[in-house]
């Protein structure tokens, strides 16, 4: 691709020139620039509310973008290394599906890491794609799962050679990073495309001392969530193409099917800006936020009884890389439990963290982020440990890590059979007609088609026990869950 000027952002100047030209509006939105609206519109600002406008030809179209939108979308993927990209307005979740859509008929196996998102399964279900699970690599010490490695990945494509894909996750929550270059070439080489969710690598491609991006490291397709860490509003992120291995008019068929004709133009303009700035001042904004990443990391692993974990990690299983953007902290060890952390964190020193599980809690770095807001952190960690501390044993909760589940049927096949619904407690043994997953991060700790185990079950309670946000089924608070038969 030619190299574009990544100064320009088409689409703000484009709303912002329909900003000045007062127009009167007779189309939707029904606000009709924030006057039908008026005390959200005091309270935000009138000109969100002046610029929450619909598709029309000067703004042109997501559905079928040819003007601004096109050209913005066309600096997207030059400022990702990629040939084409597309906006998305229902977050890396649609995108992730979309690619899923994009590669796979119905019956065809695609080679996935068992801790993906929910989105990932919910992309087999829509396509009717069989999911062929990897066992991401555990640490043990961490109590959570990393990457895949090379020799697991070589070894489920030489049971499946058959497989149409290859689905990596880039990095993991906790900011693992498989050995991905090396993981490709091996998928290309047996004749796979590779697809690579990169909800947490927006900012990848804009650092040297960030790890590879997935487009770099020859990804066909990736999705970033521009809007985790990239600096975008939320719901936004962006789907990039690689090559012409995967028809980009197929994938806005694609696209078309799910997405929105009414894109929030709020959206997209903060796609375009976030798009801008990285590529701009990407390298001196990245080396800002790992600057503070590494001295919070520091200063935290001071404190005693925390552990926030980093690049020691790497050479680990299933460990290449490492984010440093994501400050994993181990609570552990003072007796703690991540979700207890999160709750003081929250409810006394109005400090929310992105994630907790049993045994630590997750801070996301990101473009947003100061020096001020991390002592803010480093402090209460502090007070925590000094007021609570003594108080408490260490290890109170055991963690329990799961191993894949036995696929008895497909996800999409699970999805619309017959179903009737039990109690938890009763479930062993059953084949699960749901998923139950703690969100965040999405990943199911039971799909539909897979049996339910007694661990399964006795996991599921000791996240209800603390107070872990479960979801999934159609009962709220998984007392009951559907399984797989007629009543």
């Amino acid at each position: 691709m030619e190299k574009l000027d990544q100064n320009r952002t088409p689409l703000f100047d484009a709303i912002k020139d329909y900003h000045r030209r007062n127009m009167i509006p007779f189309d939707v939105p029904g606000h009709k620039h924030g006057k039908g609206l008026i005390e959200f519109a005091e309270y935000v600002g009138r000109t969100i509310l002046e610029i929450d406008v619909n598709a029309m030809e000067c703004l042109d179209n997501i559905c079928n973008p040819i003007g601004v939108i096109k050209e913005a979308e066309d600096l997207a993927a030059a400022a990702y290394g990629g040939k084409s990209a597309f906006f998305l307005v229902n977050g890396t979740s649609s995108g992730v599906q979309t690619m899923i859509m994009s590669v796979c008929n119905p019956g065809d196996k695609i080679i996935l890491p068992r801790n993906a998102h929910k989105s990932v399964i919910n992309g087999t279900i829509l396509s009717g794609a069989i999911p062929i699970y990897i066992q991401p690599e555990v640490n043990e010490q961490l109590g959570i799962a990393m990457g895949v490695t090379t020799e697991s990945v070589s070894q489920t494509i030489a049971q499946h050679p058959d497989a149409k894909a290859l689905f990596l996750i880039h990095p993991t929550y906790y900011g693992a990073v498989s050995d991905i270059k090396k993981i490709i070439e091996i998928a290309h080489y047996n004749g796979m495309l590779v697809l690579t969710d990169e909800a947490h690598g927006a900012h990848f491609n804009f650092h040297r001392e960030c790890p590879i991006s997935g487009i770099e490291a020859g990804a066909d397709m990736t999705t970033v969530s521009s809007h985790k860490t990239g600096g975008s509003l939320t719901q936004s992120s962006m789907l990039i193409l690689n090559n012409d291995k995967i028809d980009a008019q197929k994938v806005k068929s694609v696209l078309n099917l799910t997405q929105t004709t009414s894109a929030s133009y709020l959206l997209m303009v903060s796609l375009d800006i976030a798009r801008k700035q990285l590529a701009v001042n990407g390298k001196d904004i990245l080396s800002r936020i790992l600057g503070i990443s590494r001295y919070a990391r520091s200063e935290i692993n001071k404190i005693g009884g925390y552990y926030t974990f980093g690049k020691e990690l790497v050479g680990m299983p299933g460990v290449h890389d490492v984010d440093e953007s994501k400050l994993g902290i181990h609570v552990k060890e003072l007796g703690f439990t991540g979700y207890e952390v999160e709750r003081i964190l929250h409810h006394k020193y109005n400090i929310q963290v992105e994630l907790a599980d049993l045994y630590n809690i997750l801070c996301i770095i990101s473009v947003g982020d100061q020096k001020d807001s991390v002592d803010a952190l480093i402090s209460a960690l502090k007070e925590i440990k000094a007021i609570y501390g003594k108080e408490r044993t260490a290890g109170a909760v055991p963690q329990k890590l799961l191993v894949n589940p036995e696929v008895i049927v497909s996800p999409r096949d699970a999805y619309y059979s017959l179903k009737r619904v039990v109690l938890l407690e009763e479930a062993a043994g059953e084949v699960s007609g749901e998923a139950v997953m703690a969100y965040p991060p999405g990943i199911p700790i039971v799909n539909p088609g897979e049996r339910i185990t007694q661990e399964i079950i006795d996991f599921i309670k000791v996240l209800k026990e603390q107070n872990c946000s479960l979801q999934g089924t159609e009962d709220p608070y998984i007392n009951h869950i559907k399984i797989l038969g007629q009543e």
